[in-house]
């Protein structure tokens, strides 16, 4: 087990915690003001375009371009279901939507990858907690719809409210196409390579359905959902995961929802509804209970061998001098809310622990965006090529 994953989280760990919850918390207010005077498709080919050209200087840096141009196909596909889809459906949807309902309702990403779970024969997620789980889930999911203050006032908002639950299906899928075929390509060369596929598609799009001079207020948002939502947060995550590991990282995302109501009813002045009220909790807890079966503490199994945190310069996941782990010790040595989403990998493919951890972690991030769910991935896939 990683030292980083046992220590008790330092200050530095709790101000990228913070960070993290802000970071993909706030995109939703940023899309719902940047579509207000700015096309959805724009918005997409603004926000990829910008991401990646702020994260090719790393990339470059750590030569990860060409290990992702020679999978370009994979990495093509994960961009579509991560970005090109999602980020549209989103953009879409909040002309409709509020902002914080949007991301509370992209919070039932865990829901989802559980229920591919289950049709892909994982039967571990059958369990009393994690069932619990999926029904609280999708109950609060129809008491924030039709409940009180009913949301789903009319045909254009039941549209909207089916793209925001397509776009937690698609984050849902995304992992198993990481895990499955990119296990081996350094994420970042993944990331920017995939922001700029999708950018460039979206371009002419974007020229095509841009009809007004965008007001100053989209142009600052989709200039900060480019550079703090989509670069800097990538960067962050790297941070987080090196300084907590990747079994604590992604506990921000369930933080992630009521950043983005608070800051919908603060500066957008949404309504906060009963509905909403009521349903809220119970979208949190069934996540939860589906994601981790209502594990609290990460387990230490027989036969685990502690593992210093990695040295300077050394990326996560990298096994210590002298350290015997294998990775299928490393898979074990995760709490048992992560074993679940792990074996269904494994069933899928022959995938590394890393990814596969990368993977749980991401279908985690109910709000995260873009390639997250890849970063742990790469970093112990560089530090077998060590």
């Amino acid at each position: 087990m990683n030292a980083a994953q046992t220590n008790p989280i330092s200050l530095r760990g709790w101000l990228l915690f913070a960070a993290m919850a802000l970071l993909w918390g706030v995109p939703y207010l940023f899309i719902k003001e940047a579509v207000e005077t700015i096309s959805p498709a724009a918005v997409v080919a603004g926000r990829t375009l910008l991401g990646g050209l702020l994260l090719l200087p790393f990339a470059l840096r750590m030569k990860a371009l060409r290990p992702a141009l020679i999978q370009w196909r994979w990495v093509l596909a994960f961009g579509a279901v991560e970005m090109a889809g999602p980020f549209l459906l989103l953009g879409h949807a909040e002309q409709t939507l509020p902002s914080g309902l949007t991301g509370l309702l992209v919070a039932t990403v865990p829901l989802f990858a559980a229920l591919i779970a289950v049709l892909g024969g994982n039967r571990s997620v059958l369990g009393p907690a994690r069932l619990a789980g999926l029904a609280i889930g999708f109950a609060g999911v129809a008491v924030i719809v039709a409940g009180p203050g009913m949301v789903a006032d009319g045909p254009t908002a039941l549209l909207a409210i089916g793209e925001v639950m397509l776009t937690a299906l698609l984050y849902a899928i995304a992992p198993f196409i990481i895990a499955s075929k990119l296990q081996g390509v350094p994420s970042i060369g993944t990331i920017t390579v995939a922001l700029f596929a999708v950018g460039i598609f979206y371009s002419p799009i974007a020229a095509l359905t841009q009809h007004e001079v965008p007001s100053v207020r989209s142009t600052i948002s989709l200039v900060l959902l480019g550079v703090l939502c989509t670069a800097v947060a990538f960067i962050a995550f790297f941070a987080l995961i090196a300084e907590v590991g990747p079994v604590r990282a992604p506990l921000f995302t369930y933080v992630n929802p009521v950043v983005a109501i608070v800051l919908g009813a603060l500066i957008l002045d949404e309504s906060i509804t009963g509905g909403l009220l009521i349903g809220f909790p119970l979208v949190i807890v069934g996540c939860w209970l589906a994601a981790t079966g209502g594990t609290l503490r990460v387990r230490k199994p027989p036969g685990s061998c502690l593992r210093s945190r990695p040295a300077e310069g050394h990326p996560v996941g990298a096994k210590a001098s002298g350290s015997r782990c294998s990775s299928i010790t490393r898979a074990s040595s995760m709490s048992e809310s992560s074993r679940w989403y792990i074996s269904l990998m494994r069933s899928s493919a022959s995938s590394s622990a890393s990814s596969s951890i990368s993977s749980f972690s991401f279908a985690s991030s109910a709000s995260c965006s873009v390639a997250a769910r890849s970063m742990t991935a790469a970093a112990d896939s560089r530090s077998k090529k060590r």
